[in-house]
């Protein structure tokens, strides 16, 4: 299996700058409605976050702006299971154009299963977790994002 596509959408006007390009903060929203969409595919949709009180959020994220991406074209996200265990969820959103494969921003997150009560972690539950498996057995094959894993940081001065 491919990396999925979680979310595909077209860049409005309200969405970009005056040079025509998408914003920084839009460009986090497209990848945010894909983690949604993810959740979705995973089973935690809005009647399962309202019947077992748990949902996922983001400790950690990384975006990396690769190419411009300008009004009127049409994105879509491919989500990349990098790993899990019991309570986290390691990915990776990539941004193309629909049907082409060169990457125009990168998106690496990892998220926490909480329980809303406390909030604290909790871990998911056995159908999540197997739907999680499954998709990363389906993903083995797919090689690690060359974007992940990044430190931002100036080079040492010599």
């Amino acid at each position: 299996m491919p990396a999925l596509t979680t979310y595909t959408t077209r860049i409005s006007p309200d969405w970009v700058d005056y040079n025509g390009h998408l914003r920084d903060a839009f460009y986090l929203l497209i990848f945010s409605y894909a983690t949604d969409a993810l959740m979705d595919q995973l089973g935690m949709d809005s009647n399962h976050r309202e019947a077992s009180g748990n949902s996922l959020f983001t400790l950690e994220l990384h975006l990396n702006y690769l190419h411009e991406v300008k009004l009127d074209t049409e994105v879509e996200v491919r989500t990349q299971i990098i790993g899990h265990d019991r309570k986290r969820l390691h990915l990776y959103h990539s941004l193309h154009k629909v049907g082409d494969d060169l990457e125009l921003a990168g998106n690496e997150q990892m998220l926490l299963h909480v329980d809303l009560a406390g909030p604290r972690s909790a871990p998911f539950s056995e159908p999540v977790l197997n739907r999680l498996r499954a998709i990363a057995a389906e993903q083995a094959d797919l090689p690690a994002p060359a974007w992940i894993g990044r430190v931002i940081a100036l080079p040492p001065e010599k």
